[in-house]
């Protein structure tokens, strides 16, 4: 249950519109509402609206307020008991044999008829008393919050930007500077609410324009989110885009706590190993100007100061106990005004000196961690650009999932290509820099120096095995897909479970993320892809004499349904995860036994994610992945476009043959191809 890069492609935008009850009731008065006399009365205008003051400060003004649709989102649905446990049974029948089937399913009975009844009341219980959030919210937080496995490799993914074709806008120093003040300017229209709501539209063509704009905007916000829906228009939660910015996860005891300061100036960079800060922001909140900006930069890409022989950055690579009890040795030490500096920053950039060209696996590896003395794991998420112009987003994971971190990096990646602030032969402002830009200096203890050259040792063991595959292929496209009425993401995880088949002849658990933020404080559901359609797939075209492609093509089709129905459940809230996840969390706080079906071998075995996966959901992102969820299994960062499709497969060597799986998904795609192609 780690990364959720995937942001659902919201096919099951009709079912909002089709189950929802509250729809339906206000779906009349609300359509009477917005093609009436206050629609007649508005005057047509741009699609945003601007002043020259504003051009610098905002990306664009948006007619809708920012957080317009929050107020009127609907709530997270919790899925009726029966049904998450009959959805739970058939997705547990493609991994257990006949006799482990047969002991969860009694495990299952008794709960559904017994202990889960009471657990499942106290939860709709629970959930009413607090209506304005989600049943899963806060235990999700507390999972995050609560696990003590360090950040990095177990929970941080990255993005990566499109290298800079631009002459000399590749030069580190340029980008950074115009990424900085692009990402100021989404900075200052997300609290001025001017950025633009993040919402799914059904049907762009008829309602991504002016019109649906000037009828949003009178909309009460009570009524917002219904009167978007009857346009066939989803409005996403917005509720984690408070700690997109100056915010970090702090590591205590037991628990970490995430920090947010949105008062703070100032930005943090790093390089070599030094934290420097240089404020951004004058007295009055306006963007200081980018040759003021260009100056600080370039002048911390000059400095030559060594790096430490103590790197404390490593220590936001370590368990989370561990860190923190460092932490507090540093605050102890005298270090608190340094490290408040740190945690309150905009976010941070990395001037990283490595060379990445266009190598995926130096790519993966130094955007995915690097070598743990240059970065800052702890940050809500950090740029970093490579010594030859490369740039990727990695960020942490327990503020937020994909919605506000794609705004961002959509936005911002747009925002540098069509204005960028500063260009090859932009001069940098005539200011003595050092006088604005701080080096950030640390008192460690000897306890702290030991402390350190331990955390080391053991990221340098962490990071030792762990191996990146690629694969880009034209066999299986989107275009292909759609010619033959089948889905591209069903058909990219119907090749993950042919070639862990081809590769090892068995089934496994298989977690594939989908956001839920189409309802109040959504996080994620999951998509169960390893189905009994796709396991009598994958035994079909194992066999020595496999059907005939007409007979694949069958199956194909009835996996490509099913998955379908599974996306569609995940989207609205009816998955089965979530839901044992939120009753598992009452009943451990309850104490006593717990019941059969949570300490059944089975539940484990599910939730022991061998293949974890995830969708790059964006055209701005060039390569993208993250590490295994368990030391035994695979990470599938994917994606599929117009005319190919890509996947980063990271695993630990030995437990995994990366190269292997990476074979066998070649041969699984060409027989998908070939049997939907050649009937």
């Amino acid at each position: 249950m780690k990364t959720s890069l995937y942001i659902s492609s919201t096919v099951s935008a009709k079912m909002l519109l089709t189950h929802s009850k509250i729809i339906k009731v206000q779906l009349k008065q609300i359509l009477k509402t917005v093609k009436g006399s206050v629609v007649r009365g508005l005057h047509t205008t741009s699609i945003y609206t601007s002043s020259v003051q504003d051009d610098y400060r905002y990306i664009h003004r948006s007619k809708i307020p920012t957080m317009h649709f929050q107020k009127s989102l609907l709530r997270l649905p919790i899925p009726d008991l029966d049904k998450t446990c009959t959805r739970y049974l058939r997705s547990q029948k493609a991994l257990l044999s006949d006799e482990e089937y047969s002991a969860t399913k009694r495990a299952v009975d008794q709960f559904k008829e017994g202990s889960g009844m009471d657990l499942h009341a106290q939860l709709k219980q629970k959930d009413k008393a607090n209506k304005h959030t989600s049943y899963i919210s806060d235990p999700w937080f507390d999972m995050y919050l609560s696990d003590r496995v360090p950040v990095v490799l177990n929970y941080n993914p990255f993005m990566a930007f499109h290298p800079e074709e631009r002459p000399g806008y590749s030069d580190p120093v340029i980008r950074a500077t115009n990424t900085l003040v692009s990402s100021l300017r989404y900075m200052c229209t997300l609290r001025d609410s001017v950025l633009e709501p993040v919402v799914y539209h059904l049907n762009p063509a008829k309602s991504d324009n002016q019109r649906f704009r000037n009828i949003m905007r009178w909309m009460p916000t009570s009524l917002a989110s219904y009167a978007a829906y009857a346009l066939k228009v989803f409005p996403l939660d917005m509720s984690q885009f408070g700690n997109l910015f100056h915010s970090t996860r702090i590591p205590e005891i037991g628990k970490d706590s995430l920090k947010c300061d949105p008062h703070a100036r100032h930005m943090l960079f790093m390089k070599n190993g030094h934290f420097y800060i240089f404020d951004v922001f004058d007295r009055d909140g306006n963007i200081l100007p980018p040759e003021h900006i260009h100056a600080c930069i370039s002048y911390i890409a000059k400095d030559q100061t060594p790096p430490p022989k103590y790197p404390i950055a490593i220590f936001s690579s370590e368990n989370r106990n561990t860190w923190a009890a460092c932490r507090a040795e540093l605050l102890a030490a005298g270090n608190e005004a340094a490290l408040n500096a740190i945690d309150c920053a905009a976010f941070n950039i990395v001037f990283d000196d490595v060379e990445v060209g266009s190598q995926p696996e130096k790519i993966f590896h130094t955007f995915l961690y690097g070598n743990g003395k240059n970065r800052w794991f702890d940050k809500s998420f950090s740029v970093i650009f490579t010594s030859d112009g490369q740039g990727a987003l990695n960020f942490e994971h327990s503020w937020g999932d994909g919605v506000a971190v794609m705004s961002y990096f959509n936005e911002v990646a747009k925002d540098v290509q069509e204005k960028p602030s500063i260009h090859p032969e932009s001069v940098p402002a005539n200011i003595d820099a050092s006088q604005f830009v701080r080096r950030l200096e640390f008192n460690l203890t000897s306890n702290l120096e030991a402390a350190i050259n331990k955390a080391i040792q053991t990221y340098e063991t962490n990071i030792s095995t762990l191996q990146v595959n690629v694969l880009e292929s034209k066999i299986l496209s989107k275009n292909l897909c759609k010619k033959y009425k089948v889905s591209p993401d069903a058909m990219m995880q119907l090749g993950f479970q042919v070639a862990y088949y081809l590769q090892h002849g068995m089934v496994v658990a298989t977690y594939e993320s989908c956001s839920t933020a189409a309802f109040k404080h959504g996080r994620t559901e999951t998509i169960r892809p390893a189905t009994l359609e796709t396991t009598e797939f994958a035994k079909a075209v194992s066999r020595s004499q496999p059907p005939s492609n007409a007979d694949l093509k069958k199956l194909i089709m009835e996996c490509s349904k099913y998955h379908g129905m599974l996306t569609k459940e995940a989207a609205m809230g009816q998955g089965f995860d979530r839901h044992l996840f939120g009753l598992r969390k009452l009943a451990e706080a309850q104490g006593g036994r717990m019941p059969d079906l949570f300490i059944d071998p089975a539940y484990a075995k599910i939730n022991h994610n061998i293949l974890s996966t995830s969708t790059l959901p964006s055209a701005a992102i060039s390569f993208g992945g993250f590490a295994p969820v368990v030391r035994d299994g695979f990470g599938v960062g994917y994606q599929i476009q117009d005319d190919w499709l890509g996947l980063v497969l990271s695993s630990y060597h030995p437990h995994r043959d990366g190269a292997g799986f990476i074979e066998c998904a070649e041969k699984a795609y060409k027989i998908i191809h070939d049997a939907l192609t050649n009937p």
